[in-house]
């Protein structure tokens, strides 16, 4: 047997550690959120159990989960239908070279370069200008479209980019329109990269905070009112809440997997 040298080793280690950095903090989460009533916010544990998991879904002593949570996932769900409809329109639209790509192209991404919190300052100074109240999913919307657009819009570019155009023609060549086309033979090739593009405009939503820190109007979205409950008096239900959504994020992707692996399949078939 080989005798490994000792930058394996020390490779090793430094992984374990890089390991250890990456998930700790989320085992920490899920330890501290299985305690029993008279758990506290710190080790070490006084007793082991599933009372915090259970207090997520009650009112808190400032705020509370459930209405937050709720408010995410609607707007999560709307942010993924518009950016996804809206990325594959515009990506098939730049498959053609037509006036004024370039300056569009450069315009579209340019919210991805802006510092986030100055996109929450202009939509709130916009919104002020025209006299139209703030709110989670209005002014909300915006700004979460304006980090999660361009960014499905360059993932689904580089998918027709690699889109084999003799699919289409052959299909026109049998007489079939536009519509039939795109719905028969385009749609189901991209549909696996598009559950892909969905799921991660999802969650870029789900979690944003600091383009939705000063458009969110009187109500919070989940990221929102997790953060004013650190800034208060807490409790350990703020880790249950962090399990929950972990699972949660766990269970999205899983769906998308065998989504995936179903579209995949009937492809190849």
């Amino acid at each position: 047997m080989q005798k490994r040298s000792l930058s394996f080793y020390v490779l090793a280690v430094f992984f374990g550690l890089f390991v250890l950095f990456l998930y700790g903090p989320m085992f920490t989460i899920f330890i501290l959120s299985l305690q029993g009533p008279d758990g506290t916010l710190t080790f070490p544990i006084r007793s082991f159990g599933f009372y915090w998991l259970g207090q997520v879904f009650q009112e808190q002593r400032v705020g509370n989960f459930v209405e937050p949570f709720g408010r995410s996932l609607l707007l999560g769900a709307i942010v993924t239908l518009l950016a996804a409809a809206t990325s594959v329109l515009s990506s098939m639209a730049f498959r053609e070279r037509f006036k004024g790509a370039t300056p569009l192209f450069y315009l579209t991404i340019a919210s991805l370069i802006v510092p986030s919190i100055l996109i929450s300052l202009g939509i709130g100074v916009m919104f002020q200008v025209f006299g139209w109240p703030t709110n989670w999913l209005t002014s909300g919307l915006g700004a979460h479209l304006s980090w999660t657009l361009p960014i499905a819009f360059l993932i689904m570019l580089g998918i027709f980019n690699r889109f084999n155009p003799a699919y289409e023609e052959a299909a026109r060549d049998l007489g079939a329109s536009d519509f039939k086309t795109f719905g028969e033979i385009v749609l189901p090739l991209i549909a696996p990269s598009l559950i892909g593009v969905g799921l991660l405009t999802f969650t870029l939503s789900y979690d944003e905070f600091t383009r939705t820190s000063l458009v969110s109007g009187q109500y919070n979205t989940l990221p929102l009112e997790i953060f004013g409950m650190t800034t208060n008096v807490t409790s350990p239900a703020l880790y249950a809440l962090g399990t929950l959504t972990t699972l949660f994020s766990f269970t999205m992707i899983l769906s998308a997997y065998f989504a995936y692996r179903y579209l995949a399949r009937r492809q190849q078939g």
